[in-house]
């Protein structure tokens, strides 16, 4: 189940059939199955707030994953922060959708098991990244 939740943010998340139908078609690409993906949409400040408060991490970030998975089965939250996506569209010359959907898919790469903390991680999370936002794209026709 993929559930949506908005905290200190007037964010309107649309389309949510289509992303779920997505997200669900890049975890069995991936040979998983989404039991419980809660996806919470949320302010700089509120996700500051969580990444100081379980991170010890005092800066802004677009998401934080928190992985409760078990087996095949991807369980987790992705706190995105809808400022920072809209902050970073700008800085990277791309749509705040397309940054959004990037974000999401991060999210889910994390919860699969991909990381990004050498160069060559990074380089593979970009091409999955890029990979599944195509697959959006030809899904949504």
């Amino acid at each position: 189940m993929i559930s949506y939740f908005f905290e200190d943010t007037k964010f309107v998340f649309k389309h949510r059939r289509l992303n779920n139908q997505w997200l669900r078609l890049v975890a069995e690409s991936e040979i998983r199955r989404i039991a419980d993906l809660n996806i919470i949409f949320c302010s700089d400040n509120y996700i500051l707030d969580i990444n100081q408060r379980f991170l010890q991490h005092d800066y802004f970030t677009d998401i934080i994953t928190f992985d409760y998975c078990e087996g095949d089965r991807l369980s987790g939250d992705l706190f995105i922060s809808v400022d920072s996506v809209r902050e970073n569209s700008l800085e990277y010359g791309s749509t705040f959708e397309e940054e959004l959907d990037r974000v999401m898919v991060h999210g889910l790469l994390h919860l699969i098991g991909y990381d990004d903390h050498s160069e060559e991680d990074i380089r593979t999370m970009r091409s999955k990244e890029n990979y599944y936002i195509s697959l959006k794209a030809a899904i949504n026709g």
